[in-house]
């Protein structure tokens, strides 16, 4: 059984792997629905990012910011209610 086990966790692991590694999540709200481009911009501004873009980028809005430091930032915004769902330093 041990060896059942084994063998079904190393068939898992690849899975879960890609899962770590895929895009946010932002729903699925109709894009009918979604704060203007403008909004999230200026949300991210009052946040203290030095927006350099604005994009869409797999349901969600995905803003090139520089931080308070003056590092690259890619931040990921609900297109609805413009929270933050994930943000990556570009190093």
């Amino acid at each position: 059984m041990n060896k059942l086990a084994f063998i079904l966790t190393l068939a898992a692991t690849p899975f879960v792997a890609s899962a770590a590694l895929a895009s946010p999540s932002c729903g699925n709200a109709p894009q009918s629905s979604w704060m203007s481009l403008k909004d999230v911009e200026a949300k991210a501004t009052a946040m203290g990012y030095k927006v350099r873009q604005v994009k869409i980028e797999d349901g969600c809005y995905e803003v090139y910011a520089l931080d308070k430091d003056g590092k690259r930032v890619e931040a990921y915004f609900n297109p609805v209610t413009a929270e933050v769902v994930e943000t990556k330093l570009d190093d």
